[in-house]
């Protein structure tokens, strides 16, 4: 297990769809372990294989002491909508007011191989959808109208809302 420098913004890596993973032995272990150690350093609520450069459909989410460990994962449903504020880890320093699902299902694999399921509304809804966006090679940033919808945080002590000093750590 070691923490790995995340990919930022401009590195070409960062846009690679992930690659569906068939094999679930060592390697795979290790990628998982990685990624948790590297998003909870951060740190943040979530971290995808591509934003460690990575190309393997593989993320973390850890929300309320609940780690999820998601391998080869898709959305199968969805419901409502929601708009709240949004942060990355490979964009640091930004957070901006995004759109996404209220709640969503999710259908994985665990790193064994089995069929996992799992719901999520609130952060975790949000940050199940900004995951799997990372494995397809999108960023919370292609949702925004402009690159001017972007608030800088962390420049200044003391400006900032309570709700974006939250938001800047939420995500991966």
């Amino acid at each position: 297990m070691s923490v790995r420098p995340i990919v930022l913004l401009g590195d070409p890596r960062l846009r690679l769809r992930g690659e569906p993973v068939d094999s679930f032995g060592k390697y795979l272990h290790e990628l998982i372990d990685d990624l948790t150690d590297t998003m909870r350093h951060a740190p943040g609520v979530g971290l995808a294989a591509p934003q460690i450069g990575e190309a393997l459909q593989v993320c973390v989410i850890e929300v309320e002491q609940s780690l999820h460990e998601l391998v080869n994962p898709r959305i199968v449903r969805s419901d409502g909508e929601d708009r709240d504020l949004e942060g990355c880890l490979s964009i640091p320093g930004y957070v901006a007011y995004v759109t996404r699902k209220e709640k969503v299902w999710v259908v994985a694999q665990n790193r064994l191989g089995r069929k996992i399921k799992v719901a999520g509304s609130g952060l975790l809804g949000r940050a199940l959808q900004h995951e799997l966006d990372h494995l397809a090679g999108k960023l919370y940033i292609d949702y925004l109208d402009s690159l001017d919808d972007l608030i800088a945080v962390g420049a200044g002590e003391g400006d900032e809302s309570e709700e974006v000093r939250e938001a800047t750590s939420a995500l991966a």
